[in-house]
């Protein structure tokens, strides 16, 4: 026994005797000023600007501001117990935020902090929220189409795999709707998706989440979640921190789709810390590297080429209008940096036109070079004829006698107009699509009632899936139609057609009289 103590003690010895301590200079500041979202401290001469600092009851902060006298930091918790005096330490370490498969699924805030109810999230790999765009040289073209399952976007308003697609609009015009459905519409296609919500209520994203798992949708999505109820500072970081955990997974070699709701949030609150933070104003009181803050932020989303993976991040950012003003300065700035844009439009709300895309104001500047050639056959001259019909209605107000061409014209117009309408959490695939448009182009509604085109576009559809399965699957790998193919397709719309008009007679005699 006695040996065993002795040999214990020896050991002790030796690792007392073989401990050298290190000294470490760490640098201690002091809580000058407390403001709503934001600190300014005194004592920290070689703070490096983005660098995280830790408050008392370990609370976090971002560096912002570098001044002489002071520096500016945005708090990243809440601050009640934060006060003048307390003491403010460096960590050495830029914001960074967890990366990994096990976000998939989870509900998470800026930080990686899980705000469901599935417990902590495991990850061990963490990257800067802030990160250089990719060089020139590592991109490569957008070349395989991002289908939305929205006849109107797919057709008319193309998105590519790698592009930057603005979606903006009035309040409650369906902006989220359309973001909503793209991300069900990636089921089984091998996209990972990334909802980003700056500033939203809480119970709007409750019911999204909701919605996402209704449909499946959440085995293969991220939500990050910074509510209107949070700081500022949390609110400003949530998409570059949103975008890092995406750029994990395209980095992987995966398409990704990454949804900012919204970008009009993100910039308030980048104006509230710079204004509280005493940064000048500019134009319409943001500052003046409001445009910089987004272009960083969306420049981050690309297409990879080969030798970096070959994956791609795509970008779909939300914007609020005010009284359809497109030209105001926030959207202004979006849409010149974007690839395009979709605008919605609440006239087209009110009239029940769902979803209220205004073909006339959207535009999509690389995707048309990815879209599937069937659109290209079928719908290749839609986008002008529809634009044409929009007019030509205004016009056909002011007068009371129409030739016969014209009211050709504007009935095949308005039954386009009915076949683009899509309820919500009903995305279409492309061969359904392609068969729907191709039969409203060729004039095969042009005797239908337009209350009837509804139910008959769900009979084509149900025909199309039965009968045409093998001829579906080619149309989504790119077949270019023939004349075979056409006559195929046309035949079932006929026929789902004549089925639909033989049911309705039979249900009118059947009535009693």
């Amino acid at each position: 026994m006695h040996a065993i103590v002795d040999s214990t003690l020896a050991t002790f010895q030796e690792v007392l005797t073989g401990y050298r301590a290190q000294l470490q200079v760490q640098e201690v500041g002091t809580v000058k000023f407390v403001g709503q979202g934001i600190a300014r401290v005194q004592g920290l001469p070689g703070v490096k600007s983005e660098e995280v600092v830790r408050f008392p009851k370990d609370s976090l902060g971002m560096v912002f501001n570098l001044d002489p006298e002071e520096v500016g930091i945005i708090l990243l918790d809440k601050s009640e117990h934060i006060k003048a005096g307390s003491e403010v330490r460096r960590t050495g370490r830029v914001l960074d935020v967890p990366v990994g498969k096990a976000l998939l699924g989870r509900v998470v805030d800026p930080m990686g902090r899980p705000l469901d109810s599935q417990g902590p999230v495991h990850l061990s790999q963490r990257r800067p929220a802030e990160r250089e765009s990719p060089a020139i040289m590592d991109r490569a073209p957008v070349t395989v189409p991002l289908q939305t399952g929205l006849k109107v976007v797919d057709a008319l308003i193309p998105i590519g795999r790698g592009q930057r697609e603005l979606i903006l609009g009035d309040r409650q015009t369906g902006k989220t709707a359309i973001a909503l459905d793209t991300i069900i519409n990636q089921k089984d296609k091998d996209v990972i998706c990334l909802y980003c919500a700056i500033g939203q209520r809480n119970s709007s994203v409750a019911r999204l989440i909701a919605d996402l798992h209704r449909y499946q949708a959440m085995e293969y999505c991220v939500v990050v979640f910074a509510s209107g109820e949070e700081s500022p500072g949390l609110q400003f970081i949530a998409p570059y921190a949103a975008t890092t955990m995406a750029e994990y997974f395209m980095e992987q070699g995966r398409d990704v789709l990454i949804v900012y709701d919204d970008l009009t949030h993100h910039a308030r609150a980048y104006r509230e810390l710079s204004l509280l933070l005493r940064r000048p104003p500019g134009r319409e009181a943001y500052p003046g590297d409001i445009f910089y803050i987004h272009s960083r932020l969306l420049e981050r989303s690309t297409h990879l080429n080969a030798a970096r993976g070959g994956g791609s991040l795509t970008a779909l950012p939300i914007i609020e209008t005010s009284a359809q003003n497109i030209s105001a300065y926030i959207p202004t700035n979006l849409i010149s940096i974007t690839d395009g844009q979709i605008y919605l439009s609440p006239n087209l709300f009110q009239k029940g036109v769902l979803p209220a895309v205004d073909v006339g104001k959207s535009v999509s500047r690389v995707g048309g070079k990815t879209q599937l050639p069937a659109y290209r056959d079928v719908a290749g001259n839609l986008r002008l004829s529809y634009s044409q019909f929009e007019e030509l209605e205004v016009f056909s107000r002011f007068g009371t006698r129409l030739d016969e061409a014209t009211h050709q014209t504007l009935e095949r117009g308005r039954r386009v107009r009915e076949v683009l309408k899509q309820p919500q959490y009903e995305p279409m695939t492309v061969a359904e699509q392609i068969a729907v448009l191709l039969a409203v182009s060729m004039g095969i509604f042009d005797n239908l009632e337009i209350e009837e085109i509804a139910v008959t576009q769900k009979n084509i559809c149900k025909a199309l899936r039965e009968q045409l399965p093998d001829l579906c699957k080619s149309i989504e790998n790119g077949k270019i139609l023939d004349d075979c193919d056409r006559d195929a397709l046309l035949k079932v719309a006929h026929n789902a057609m004549a089925s639909e008009q033989k049911l309705q007679h039979q249900i009118d005699w059947d009535a009693p009289r």
